[in-house]
């Protein structure tokens, strides 16, 4: 993974006492709250419900054990013990006290971590398939043309004061694990005749407003990328809407102009953009390569992982729902769910981060990522060590078997946390995570995401839910929307609005019907609930979640 050069380190220890100062004459009453505030979103502190929050960035979601161990010492020191794992791949600590907060930067930099663009508006954390480097199905890792696009974003002048914030997210593979299609910027990286280059896509989000971006470009060379993005930025920079902030994220601007329009105004920028890149930026991806280098694979039997497959019920459980296909023989990428019943989705305490960062060290090759479903990944583990792994797991109350499951749920902190939420997250999530392992069936119901947000932001992505929950505020109750057959992979689609909401009591009972009514329609055992709602459509699961309305249609 990508070291800190002297220069990188040099920027934070300037910028974190910049912002020692600025937080030292806001304690003072020097700086008042609104001219604190766009200093302090700089930084990646924001004022939430009850407390403020630190976002902290892990770009493209790699991080090694000294990193996740300073999470956790930051998490005991600073925080109540334990911190939050985003769908930005980032980590929020949401208690500290704002004096704490110049300290809390300072650790961080001891390990090359920083707060900064993950808010304002500006190009926040560069996002990426949590597989990456590892995965079977990839053409390349992303992740050195993710940290080329972190160092050219950070700091850069022009984009500092956008319309709105900017999102990018990057696979190098097909099956797209990175929900590239919901960003303003999604790239997928191809390979045509032996030469390496991307599918952009720009225009995605979610949000009030829910969009599957478009294909801007379809084969952009390699060497064109960093002029090219800049180009697409520039442009909406300039032509983005500032009078609404509702209407200022790109994927407006490309609603309202047309891709067409778009294409030919940044085809035009990109003119004027690759003249002043001089090839310095390709020069820096090769050097960056080399940092991401796969690890020394080891080769050793495969006989401790049969013998446990085959002896352990428990663990054959957790190998089938949470192991995937490595590119290395016999390895194995590990997703360790953070979602075991009945816990907050994404929250890891600092006792947990340490055993992650121990089990990296001592199985993984040093090397862990943050997905963007809030869980984290050993993208490289060899089969023979994995009986010893699990028995770690279980022992830190991490060995859910889970992954893809009706359990496994997205949700946004929500009304318990977030000054913007209009309804909890949280109790939902674990009320059907509850509800489904009481009643065992989350086997037989198969691969099912479920995506809860608490407010129209949707920071759950539950626009791209197989099962979408959005809680909103109804004349001062909560009420939660049901959207059904989202796809967040390479054939993204927003979910379709089911009906009228239900209350926070009603909603469990009417996961259940959608949930009954697809073991009923399924044609057979394996076929997925998006692969029946595709073939069904929305009419036999909206019968089955209103069933009053059916029986009054009948009087």
């Amino acid at each position: 993974m990508y070291t800190y050069s002297g220069f990188d380190k040099a920027f934070l220890a300037q910028r974190n006492t910049q912002f020692r100062s600025q937080v030292e004459r806001r304690i003072s009453g020097a700086l008042t709250e609104d001219e604190f505030k766009p200093l302090r979103l700089m930084n990646g502190l924001y004022l939430q419900l009850h407390a403020y929050m630190l976002r902290v960035a892990i770009p493209y979601g790699t991080l090694n054990s000294a990193k996740m161990n300073k999470l956790a010492d930051i998490a005991d020191k600073w925080d109540k013990g334990y911190g939050h794992f985003t769908t930005r791949q980032n980590i929020q600590f949401n208690w500290p006290k704002l004096g704490d907060v110049p300290d809390m930067l300072d650790a961080l930099a001891e390990v090359g971590m920083h707060a900064i663009q993950t808010s304002g508006n500006t190009i926040r954390n560069v996002t990426a398939d949590h597989f990456a480097g590892a995965a079977a199905d990839e053409i390349a890792d992303p992740r050195p043309v993710a940290e080329l696009l972190r160092q050219w974003s950070t700091d850069h002048p022009e984009f500092q004061f956008m319309p709105r914030k900017f999102k990018i997210a990057i696979t190098g593979s097909p099956n797209d694990r990175a929900v590239t299609r919901a960003h303003d910027i999604g790239l997928r990286m191809l390979e045509l005749d032996g030469t390496r280059g991307f599918e952009v896509i720009v225009g995605g989000g979610l949000g009030r407003t829910p969009m599957i971006g478009k294909v801007i470009h379809d084969f952009l060379p390699e060497a064109d990328l960093l002029p090219y993005l800049e180009a697409i930025v520039s442009v909406w920079n300039q032509i983005g809407r500032r009078d609404n902030k509702y209407k200022a994220r790109i994927k407006i601007t490309v609603h309202e102009h047309g891709i067409d329009e778009i294409r030919s105004f940044v085809n035009a920028r990109f003119e004027q953009t690759r003249a002043t890149f001089s090839g310095v930026d390709q020069n820096m991806l090769r050097e960056i390569e080399t940092q991401f280098a796969p690890p020394s694979f080891k080769t050793a039997s495969d006989a401790p992982f049969n013998e446990a497959y085959h002896n352990d019920p428990m663990f054959r459980s957790w190998a089938d729902t949470n192991l995937t296909a490595h590119q290395a023989p016999r390895y194995k990428i590990v997703s360790i769910s953070l979602k075991k019943h009945g816990d907050t989705p994404g929250d890891a305490s600092a006792a947990q981060m340490r055993v992650l960062a121990e089990l990296a060290r001592d199985y993984g090759h040093d090397e862990l990522r943050i997905s963007h479903e809030q869980n984290v990944i050993l993208p490289h583990v060899h089969m023979s060590d994995l009986p010893a792994l699990h028995a770690r797991l279980r022992s830190a109350n991490l060995a859910t078997a889970n992954i893809g499951l009706i359990s496994d749920i997205i949700a946004c902190p929500g009304m318990d946390y977030c000054a913007l939420a209009t309804a909890r997250s949280i109790p939902i999530a674990q009320q059907i995570a509850n509800r489904f392992d009481d009643l065992k069936r989350e086997q037989d119901i198969g691969q099912l995401k479920i995506k809860i947000s608490g407010c129209i932001n949707a920071c759950g992505h539950h626009h791209v839910g197989h099962i979408g929950i959005l809680g909103l505020d109804r004349a001062g109750a909560e009420s939660y929307q049901i959207t059904l057959g989202g796809d967040h992979t390479e054939t993204a689609a927003v979910g379709e609005r089911a009906g009228p909401g239900f209350s926070a009591d009603e909603i469990i009972p009417a996961i259940e019907r959608i949930i009954e009514a697809y073991l009923e329609l399924r044609s057979a055992r394996d076929e997925t609930f998006l692969e029946t709602y595709q073939r069904t459509g929305l009419a036999p699961f909206k019968a089955a979640l209103y069933p009053q309305a059916k029986a009054v249609a009948a009087e």
